[in-house]
């Protein structure tokens, strides 16, 4: 067998080229560029892999005989149902069969793992740009699988080479788009909301699949933005984390006169929220807002939150007798703590929203649900209700190119350890509480010679002050 061009393979066994997958095996995916990091015969051989690990893992449990099937969905990416296919001939080449639940978003998938009770495999690359495809997986109930939970053995085993399996799975093909949307709907109750109008901005994603479905019958009235399926991603990136994707969305909602914008990503796990006057809503705001509503069915359970957020989350949620519980960034450790401290609901500042409704996982179209029904039922307009939820200023996250992350983290701790009354905690990165109430996070980050802040104050000057400060510390400047 040729050695593929460009995927990195490093070795052969027994006449066949083995991969290194170190480059595409993500902290929590695998993601690379297709042709030369990613291609049918590597996804194959995870399939292969990601079949022995859930029915290994499944039979460690007393009394279980491991899963017979693991179902796939794919995003609108050209090359999506070629690479669903061949995970699929992975799998069923060891005895397992396939549930191919064709074009899905990402929460779709989580919902068909926890509906159904099976491991899944979602194709997407999320937000990234065209050329790029990648793989999310999930063990049965929507259970993440990490480098730590899984990922690293899935890799490993590929490196070493896989062998033959039995055969004999088969490939079924099953619709879950009515499921999933009347699955979402009975978890937030819309019917008695005034009628309000919305647009929603799908960037050429899964959204503009979902959506149509999940809002069926609903008194909203949709203003479409880019609902064509498109994996070349004609009008702009999926990545409402950049604001230069936003301005189209903004601008539609001041021409029509919108109630609400809506914003998702390339797999439409992550929601963004554009208020009626086009300004952007803080997903802690979001965060917080949701917890509320969480909370309201049931008093005193755990919200979890990530260090980025901001400190008005744990504050509203401690005011409306919840428990706010604090982590690190990372959907991973999100869940782990839902599942430790049995959490109702999760945010993150990303705009990733965990629902202990939706088996632990994230879904940007729930989070959105729970927007229009708050909305919805009460006569304010949406910048009017957001501000009961946003206290502070925030500078939004800012990255700074560095040659060497742990000095210039040390030199940043040294300078604020020599201050008087200045909390710090290194949970994820190095966090620093001052006296006036201002705080930083700066966190290395996994893949990049890059040290990413995230500055919250009292005000905009406060956040100023403090930003420029770290930065001259960071940036040597």
């Amino acid at each position: 067998m040729e050695t593929s061009v460009g995927l990195g393979r490093t070795r052969r066994d027994e006449g066949r080229a083995v991969p290194d997958l170190s480059a595409i095996v993500k902290a929590y995916d695998i993601r690379g560029i297709v042709g030369e990091q990613l291609d049918s015969e590597v996804v194959r051989d995870i399939g292969a892999a990601f079949a022995d690990f859930v029915g290994r893992s499944d039979e460690s449990a007393e009394g279980s005989t491991g899963p017979h099937a693991v179902i796939t969905g794919h995003d609108m990416r050209d090359s999506s149902p070629a690479l669903a296919a061949a995970f699929a001939h992975g799998v069923t080449n060891r005895g397992l069969d396939v549930i191919s639940v064709g074009l899905a978003s990402t929460d779709m998938i989580y919902f068909a793992s926890g509906w159904l009770g099976l491991p899944g495999a979602m194709f997407t690359a999320s937000h990234n740009p065209a050329r790029y495809n990648g793989i999310k997986l999930c063990q049965a109930g929507a259970a993440p699988v990490g480098q730590d939970s899984g990922l690293n053995e899935i890799r490993v085993a590929v490196e070493r080479g896989i062998q033959p399996g039995p055969g004999g799975g088969v490939v079924t093909e099953r619709d879950m788009l009515a499921d999933y949307a009347r699955y979402l709907r009975s978890l937030v109750n819309l019917s008695g909301i005034r009628p309000l109008r919305v647009v929603v901005d799908a960037g050429n994603g899964m959204g503009g699949y979902t959506v149509p479905a999940v809002v069926e019958g609903l008194p909203l009235h949709v203003i479409p933005l880019y609902f064509e399926l498109d994996g070349g991603f004609p009008h702009h990136e999926a990545n409402p984390l950049d604001p230069a994707n936003l301005v189209d969305l903004q601008a539609a909602v001041r021409e029509h006169g919108a109630d609400l914008g809506l914003a998702f990503d390339g797999d439409a796990d992550r929601c963004f929220v554009i208020d009626e006057r086009g300004e952007p809503v803080s997903p802690s705001a979001i965060t917080a807002l949701v917890a509320t509503r969480e909370l309201a069915t049931e008093p005193g359970a755990a919200v979890i939150y990530n260090l980025i957020t901001s400190q008005a989350v744990p504050e509203i949620v401690a005011e409306h007798g919840g428990r706010p519980v604090r982590t690190r960034v990372g959907h991973s450790f999100i869940k782990q703590r839902m599942a430790e401290t049995g959490a109702i609901f999760g945010g993150e500042h990303s705009a990733h929203y965990y629902f202990r409704s939706f088996w632990r996982a994230d879904s940007g179209m729930l989070a959105a649900l729970h927007v229009l029904a708050a909305l919805g039922q009460q006569q304010r307009p949406a910048s009017a209700l957001m501000a009961e939820f946003s206290r502070y200023a925030a500078s939004g996250e800012i990255n700074s190119t560095v040659d060497d992350q742990r000095g210039r983290m040390e030199a940043v701790r040294k300078w604020f350890a020599a201050r008087e009354a200045v909390e710090l905690d290194e949970l994820d990165g190095l966090t620093v509480r001052c006296p006036n109430g201002s705080w930083f996070n700066l966190r290395p980050s996994n893949t990049e010679p890059l040290l990413r802040l995230n500055v919250e104050a009292r005000d905009t000057a406060a956040v100023e002050a403090l930003r420029d400060e770290v930065l001259a510390l960071v940036r040597g400047n």
